[in-house]
């Protein structure tokens, strides 16, 4: 799988360089082998921000996109517009991707993250609750897709906070940036892909790259 985020990363047009950012030796053997870079970090990170923060500490770079490896459907123009949106607005520090959500199964379902934003964009919470509260349906409800861009100095910068209480409470790292006082922008996209997050997910998604949908 982390081949396939690999490969599905280096294909957009935004990305010069693709990095795994891992404290794991089998992780980094199997990258490598298939011709992928790898970095190898700290095993005691909180999250996967903290992780990321130490692979870019180095990097000669303004925009650092963090594409999680249980997203290996992801659509690479949605990497270019996630990495366009800090381009149109300079004030923003970072950014991420919303869907809408396909029905009210996902919306009870703790393991699809939601997320709701204010009228420009910008993500107000993101849980793991069903959020906005419905009597039926899923309308207006947005799906969170783990994939992120930080312009690099406020990476560094946020991977150095203190965790913070919503965080730990929804197991979010993206609530720390928003309880700091931090701005996220959100870019919609018309259909979120299939992430991993369950053995169920997995077997999905081996499907349809068995298919060839993708």
């Amino acid at each position: 799988m982390v081949e396939h985020v690999y490969r599905r990363a280096a294909a957009a047009e935004s990305v010069q360089a693709v990095l795994v950012a891992t404290d794991d030796t089998r992780i980094r053997d199997a990258v490598t082998a298939f011709g992928g870079e790898a970095r190898m970090t700290a095993s005691d990170h909180r999250s996967g921000t903290e992780r990321l923060a130490e692979a870019a500490r180095d990097l000669r770079c303004d925009i650092v996109v963090n594409l999680q490896a249980d997203e290996p459907l992801v659509d690479p123009n949605a990497i270019d517009r996630v990495v366009r949106a800090l381009g149109e607005d300079p004030d923003a520090p970072m950014s991420t991707v919303r869907s809408a959500l396909a029905d009210a199964g996902e919306l009870a379902d703790p393991n699809v993250v939601k997320v709701v934003a204010d009228a420009g964009g910008n993500a107000l919470y993101f849980s793991r609750a069903a959020i906005p509260h419905q009597e039926s349906g899923s309308a207006g409800a947005y799906r969170h897709v783990g994939l992120y861009a930080y312009r690099r100095p406020f990476l560094l910068q946020v991977a150095a906070l203190a965790a913070t209480p919503l965080e730990r409470a929804e197991r979010l790292e993206q609530l720390r940036v928003l309880e700091h006082g931090f701005r996220i922008r959100t870019v919609e996209i018309a259909a979120g892909p299939a992430g991993v997050d369950t053995p169920d997910d997995l077997e999905r998604v081996r499907r349809i790259v068995a298919g060839g949908a993708v």
